[in-house]
């Protein structure tokens, strides 16, 4: 058996007007052939998943293509017309017997609203209705029913933070081998109750979220159920599909695994309110970041989420951080421009200047700083945990490291990177578990990285492309009435 393993994944902010184009596939991973091997085996990834499922189930996997980009703005067509020509080039030319592909389901290009979805149209209608697709999805995939047609079987992650990928890859690599022995037929349901989720809301280890995976994780152990994924879906896309879903796959049986998708949608939907969580604005965060006597305090940025397509300069917190004269924080800006100018000074030099805030007048204005030029660094680092995103070598770009009064610590790098892993600060040195404040620019993604060193977590309703509350949005194209914009 023949398996090509393939992938293309972008989570697409449609608030975010600059594109993402191959210039930014490229920074973060853009691999083909042996290559694709090299980077994703050991990962904690999905692809890492296949690799292992490959082995595991006796199939001989065949790569293809690995695009995975920042999360950003809406990706180029030209981007996906690449990645899915040569997926097709490699199953019709290479004597494959099926197809396991890397989704994200959030992903909008410039003229196809899910482009998830016609990735797979465009495969299927190249490689038949016969040939085998399975595909997994992040849990925040906005997933449509058009989809679970188009695939033989969609596996979605089911831990927020993301530390479950390699586990979903494998099992589809194992759904794989069943399909090409003709032990099953796997069908595939999507179901959508009307509602958006807000991001602190769907993280797996709060209620109702533990509830709702417990209730999945029973469901499919039900024959002729295979899997059943919860989603959460992403709310900074204003697209039909934007929101939360259900998916089953079951053996043979679509009403089967669409009851039992609908029924689960009805739980979700049941605790809709429950699923609200609220939380202070700046000044109050500082405020009791300040009087806390458990360290460090981590400060989260919601509006300036990195891993939503933000802009990853927000100032807010920096701002208010500076105002209450806070001593020993550590905030991340992304500012290409400032890092030059630092590696110009030099390491001990005085560095002074405007930073943040220039991307957009969403996340704060730019800031006046005055200090030193700590360190200088090229911004790698290899991660060996699992950790959301299951990327292994990471990179945030040129860096630099300034220290302030107070003192205080203002990390500037060149590449926009979500706090994923504390590789970020440790490999600059900083040591997270001796500072006082962290400022991380996320939502509930760090946690699988900072949690298990916080000495308390403070959840900050900050302004910007990634706010935590959806009336902030302008929506245009979502399906309504949709809770809680509407009654």
């Amino acid at each position: 058996m023949r398996v090509a393993i393939a992938g293309i994944m972008h989570e697409s902010n449609t608030f975010l007007k600059i594109p993402t184009g191959r210039r930014e596939f490229e920074a973060g991973s853009f691999t083909q052939g042996q290559a694709l091997i090299d980077v994703w085996r050991d990962a904690h990834h999905e692809m890492g998943g296949f690799i292992e499922g490959a082995g595991r189930f006796r199939f001989e996997a065949v790569p293809v293509v690995m695009a995975w980009a920042t999360p950003g703005g809406p990706v180029e067509d030209s981007v996906m017309d690449e990645v899915v020509a040569a997926i097709v080039h490699a199953c019709r030319s290479e004597a494959i017997d099926g197809l396991l592909l890397a989704l994200h389901g959030a992903m909008v290009t410039s003229r196809h609203a899910s482009g998830d979805t016609e990735v797979l149209r465009r495969l299927r209608t190249a490689l038949g209705n016969d040939f085998p697709i399975i595909a997994t999805v992040d849990f925040h995939g906005n997933i449509t029913a058009e989809m679970g047609r188009l695939a033989q079987a969609l596996v979605g992650y089911q831990t927020y933070p993301h530390v479950d990928q390699r586990e979903r890859g494998i099992l589809a690599a194992e759904l794989m081998a069943r399909t090409l022995k003709k032990e099953i037929d796997p069908v595939t349901a999507v179901a959508k109750p009307p509602m958006i989720l807000n991001l602190l809301g769907q993280d797996t280890n709060r209620e109702p979220m533990i509830s709702l995976m417990q209730q999945a994780r029973e469901r499919e152990k039900e024959p002729p159920l295979l899997s059943t994924s919860v989603m959460a879906g992403f709310p900074y896309a204003d697209v039909d599909a934007m929101g939360p879903s259900v998916i089953v796959v079951a053996d043979g049986d679509r009403k089967a695994a669409q009851t039992a998708a609908e029924q689960l949608a009805k739980a979700m939907w049941d605790c809709r309110h429950q699923l609200y969580v609220p939380c202070p604005e700046p000044a109050e965060a500082v405020r009791m970041a300040m009087q806390s006597n458990r360290f460090p305090v981590v400060l989260v940025d919601l509006g300036d989420n990195v891993g939503g397509g933000s802009a990853g300069d927000g100032t807010v917190l920096l701002a208010e951080l500076l105002k209450q004269h806070a001593t020993g924080a550590v905030v991340t800006i992304f500012s290409p421009d400032n890092v030059e100018k630092a590696f110009s000074i030099g390491v001990g030099g005085k560095f002074e200047g405007k930073v943040g805030g220039a991307i957009d007048e969403l996340h704060g204005e730019p800031v006046e700083v005055c200090g030193r030029v700590r360190s200088l660094h090229e911004g790698k680092w290899i991660e060996t945990e699992a950790r959301h995103g299951g990327r292994r070598h990471n990179d945030q770009g040129k860096t630099a490291v300034i220290e302030l009064p107070g003192p205080n610590t203002l990390v500037l790098n060149s590449l926009r990177t979500p706090p994923f892993s504390l590789g970020q600060l440790t490999s600059l040195g900083i040591e997270p578990e001796q500072e006082r404040f962290l400022v991380v620019k996320a939502a509930v993604a760090y946690k699988a990285a900072y949690a298990p060193i916080a000495g308390r977590i403070i959840e900050v309703d900050t302004p910007g492309l990634t706010a935590i509350n959806p009336a902030r949005f302008p929506y245009r194209h979502i399906r309504r009435p949709m809770f809680p914009l509407d009654d």
